[in-house]
């Protein structure tokens, strides 16, 4: 027992004291590799450099060494090093915030190939991001990524296409990227594959199809992906009908904020199908959530149970409200 002991001591001892010495040597030694390589201009070890100082990583956290060591490797053609360098400009990390500067090392590294590079570089002239929108610049740069198997850049050239901005129109291209996508595991594009199966957009009808993205999208969280699988079994469309499900794949939508999908909880707890029962406290909180969200019929409904008392207490000040609910939400 007294040897077990002690041999406990001695390797806490070792994990304590002796490796944590051990690590130091061996970052200390890493850090003085690298610098030597930086100082002689080695372009991929000014980026590491820049790296292990932006992170605090065997040395002492430093922005102004950080941007100091990427500016270096940038100016030599380091893509690495001009996404990061954009990413600190765009992001006001370590420097004043400069959306030109972050634009200008972006496109760098986006002329040079850097796939990151170009998906950012799309966003930014998609969403107007600190430059003018301008669509066609946008799709430019997602179809470069996208060509080098960038799954991101995919499913957006897909809404490039199938909305027709900066292209014109074509649910064909829009199909055939959002598939790309979609196959990898891109839940954006498999939701937007199963609206084009259950549309017949590019694609013929295909219910089953436009089923299994929809599932595929909803398994992975996309609420709008939810909402849709929901509505296919409460309408019964293309599969049996099946309220229970419906109610499953409402519900996980409503709870993430989903408008529409809050709307029909409201309605199936207000009349009550299937296993659920009829319960008008959770319809007044469904219709209540999307009412605040400016769904009309949900402020309408939601006065019709203030004034009838249902599922809330004939109180003078919810019948005002329900009253003048919707009339507010227009003003």
């Amino acid at each position: 027992m007294k040897k077990r002991v002690i041999s406990l001591l001695v390797v806490s001892l070792f994990q304590l004291v002796i490796l944590p010495c051990c690590n130091t040597f061996g970052n200390t030694e890493k850090l003085n590799t690298v610098l030597q390589q930086a100082e002689k201009g080695e372009a991929q070890s000014q980026c590491e450099l820049g790296k292990m100082y932006y992170e605090g990583s065997g040395v002492t956290q430093d922005y102004n060494e950080a941007i100091k060591w990427y500016k270096k490797a940038a100016e030599q053609g380091n893509t690495k090093a001009q996404f990061c360098l954009g990413d600190r400009y765009y992001y006001a990390d370590g420097v004043d915030q400069d959306y030109n500067e972050a634009i200008k090392w972006y496109k760098k590294a986006a002329e040079l190939g850097d796939v990151n590079a170009q998906t950012f570089l799309g966003d930014m002239y998609y969403y107007a991001c600190g430059i003018a929108q301008n669509y066609k610049e946008a799709y430019r740069w997602y179809k470069k990524a996208a060509e080098q198997g960038d799954v991101n850049s995919q499913s957006l050239l897909g809404s490039v296409y199938y909305y027709g901005e900066g292209v014109p129109q074509d649910y064909n291209e829009a199909y055939k990227w959002y598939k790309k996508a979609a196959e990898q595991g891109e839940k954006s594009a498999q939701y937007f594959l199963g609206g084009m199966y259950a549309e017949g957009e590019g694609v013929s009808q295909d219910y089953n199809e436009a089923k299994k993205w929809y599932r595929k999208s909803a398994e992975q969280g996309n609420a709008i992906a939810q909402y849709f699988l929901g509505r296919m079994y409460y309408d019964g469309e293309g599969v049996p009908q099946d309220y229970n499900e419906a109610f499953k794949w409402y519900k996980k939508a409503a709870e993430q904020g989903y408008a529409r999908a809050q709307a029909q909880l409201a309605v199936i707890y207000h009349i009550g199908y299937g296993d659920i029962d009829q319960n008008y406290q959770e319809a007044v909180k469904w219709y209540k959530a999307a009412a605040e969200q400016g769904e009309v019929k949900c402020q309408m409904s939601l006065s019709g149970m203030y004034i009838s008392g249902e599922g809330t207490p004939k109180i003078i000040l919810k019948l005002i409200n329900g009253l003048f609910w919707h009339l507010l939400k227009a003003i």
